[in-house]
């Protein structure tokens, strides 16, 4: 028993010397706990809805302040042409825009019919379908009332309006998504577990002894994912376009400068992930902490941010899928210009650029 034990402290203490691993270990349940109880939900709250209101009576004003005191709404912008709608998306200053015809009140009050047209984002469909829903509730809820107190049997049946995509097609919302996952998973998450693997099986430390430069076998380790990433990229649009018929609205050069910020922002988050794990278990680990986790609750590729608690939507924003996600979808689906994903590219830009300097200076440090 005395040799089993002392096997056991040994092994305790070959866990416990890798800091790293260790750190991940204990604190892998913390971080999974937390994303999955707050990020992931159903519900959809904190939306900012627009409106245009032509007839600006009391019925209307009082469907607008039952959706404003709605836990799921907030009062965004009031707008004076119908031609705004589509701005207020594009800047992403709404989710949903609530459109009343003309002479509402007086519509109701002869004949009982009015007309209310409930107008949103169709690139993100699951959301979509969720806003509308909660926006009748609260109209059918008015109505009814209204039919208590006159006797007046009200219809009002709001008309659903989809922007960008109003068939509803879930692939609308998941291929920019896919593309952000598949794209780190290549190049940061393989180009770590290379890397690592190197300096695991002691073969780094030949390389290193070797003519070639440490840049150039840093570089070299990369080249093999980058071109592999291009033609995924290429895989994903080309399957996208021919085969789940999501077009590509925008410009196709200006996707796919930003998939070549995001491809190269990845390269070097996975060199500088290299750098910290000395095994592969460890950068794996690593990976699948700082990759795939943040990527899949905190991108808004399946769970609106916007529903998620503060802290979680301050950490999203550190998250490089989230900008690049977005990117993607206002070029890719609501075929948007430069000027609407700027912030985006800036944003990829400057991770790109802290990643790099961050990583070069890792490695000189540990392979010089």
């Amino acid at each position: 028993m005395r040799q089993f034990f002392a096997f056991v402290a040994k092994e305790f203490r070959h866990i416990f010397r890798d800091r790293t691993t260790t750190a991940i270990l204990l604190g892998l349940p913390v971080v999974m706990l937390t994303l999955f109880g707050f990020a992931i939900t159903t519900e959809v709250r904190n939306t900012r809805f627009a409106v245009y209101d032509p007839s600006r009576d009391d019925a209307t004003r009082a469907i607008v302040e039952r959706l404003a005191a709605n836990e799921y709404f907030i009062r965004g912008p009031v707008l004076d042409d119908p031609s705004q709608i589509q701005d207020v998306f594009q800047r992403g200053e709404a989710g949903l825009v609530v459109v009343f015809s003309r002479d509402f009140q007086q519509k109701m009050a002869t004949d009982g019919t009015a007309q209310i047209q409930l107008v949103a984002d169709g690139s993100d469909p699951n959301t979509s379908r969720t806003l509308v829903v909660y926006a009748t509730g609260v109209i059918s809820a008015y109505a009814l009332e209204q039919m208590q107190v006159t006797g007046v049997p009200f219809m009002i049946t709001p008309e659903v309006k989809l922007l960008y995509n109003p068939s509803m097609k879930g692939a609308y919302n998941f291929v920019p998504g896919v593309m952000g996952m598949i794209l780190l998973l290549i190049c940061a998450m393989m180009t770590s577990i290379s890397i690592a693997r190197e300096k695991e099986t002691g073969t780094m430390e030949v390389l290193l002894v070797s003519p070639v430069r440490p840049l150039q076998i840093i570089l070299a380790k990369t080249v093999p994912y980058f071109v592999i990433s291009i033609i995924d990229l290429a895989t994903i649009l080309l399957m996208s376009v021919y085969v789940l018929d999501v077009p590509v609205a925008g410009s196709l050069a200006l996707l796919v400068g930003i998939a070549l910020i995001y491809i190269f922002m990845a390269l070097a988050m996975g060199i500088l992930i290299s750098s910290v794990a000395n095994t592969q278990s460890t950068a794996l680990l690593m990976s699948g902490m700082v990759l795939m986790l943040p990527v899949i609750m905190l991108s808004g590729m399946i769970f609106p941010i916007e529903t998620m608690p503060r802290a979680l939507q301050w950490l999203a924003q550190i998250v490089p899928a989230k900008w690049f996600i977005s990117a993607m979808r206002k070029v890719m689906i609501r075929g948007l210009g430069f000027e609407a994903v700027r912030t985006e590219i800036a944003v990829l830009s400057g991770m790109t650029l802290f990643m790099i300097a961050a990583s070069l200076k890792r490695h000189r440090t540990r392979l010089e």
